[in-house]
């Protein structure tokens, strides 16, 4: 276990390796699960606020699911999470060329439309973030789908912490993720 700051993170973070590969999974985290993205409370003005810009982006199923349910749902658990389609794939999710899902928002952020890159759950995947009441507890999640990921990033030999550092700046801050790899070296050398 490591702790910085108030966050609890599993070792796992650092003892495993990930880099996500689109070309092997296609995006298969867009469409599986329960659920689409889940959001933080922070993000649901957020995405009302970009959804005009995102919109063209999105498929006509994504548009109508959206037009139908809103673009996010509460569900039975008290949590927020983005509308999919038919209990499918995100509404968000677009399939391009090569027939690989990702993200309308992102392609609008990536465009320069919006300033909101994407639902920070998606960011950090494949870390979940549980919150208590004064901490967060980041652990990996271990999924058939990403074992891709899991060969590529043993192969490259990066660690889940290092391949997430953009999303984990994003949420804690550049001082704590610089901090966290300090202490990550240090525990090494122990």
């Amino acid at each position: 276990m490591i702790i910085e700051g108030n966050a609890v993170l599993s070792d796992d973070l650092k003892e495993h390796f990930f880099v996500c590969n689109l070309e092997k999974c296609k995006g298969a985290c867009c469409v599986e699960g329960d659920l689409g993205a889940p959001l933080d409370q922070n993000e649901l003005p957020i995405v009302d606020q970009v959804l005009d810009e995102v919109m063209p982006y999105l498929s006509d199923e994504g548009k109508k699911a959206i037009q139908k349910n809103g673009p996010y749902i509460l569900d039975e658990e008290g949590d927020y999470s983005t509308t999919t389609i038919n209990n499918k794939e995100c509404a968000f999710a677009i399939y391009d060329q090569r027939g690989i899902l990702k993200c309308g928002i992102e392609q609008a952020y990536n465009d320069g439309k919006i300033s909101y890159k994407k639902p920070i759950s998606c960011h950090l995947y494949p870390i979940r973030i549980t919150k208590y009441d004064h901490y967060d507890a980041l652990n990996y999640d271990q999924w058939e789908i990403c074992s891709d990921a899991c060969d590529l990033g043993q192969e490259l030999k990066v660690p889940v912490y290092k391949f997430l550092k953009d999303p984990l700046i994003r949420k804690y801050g550049e001082k704590w993720y610089s901090q966290l790899c300090d202490q990550i070296e240090i525990d090494k050398e122990e």
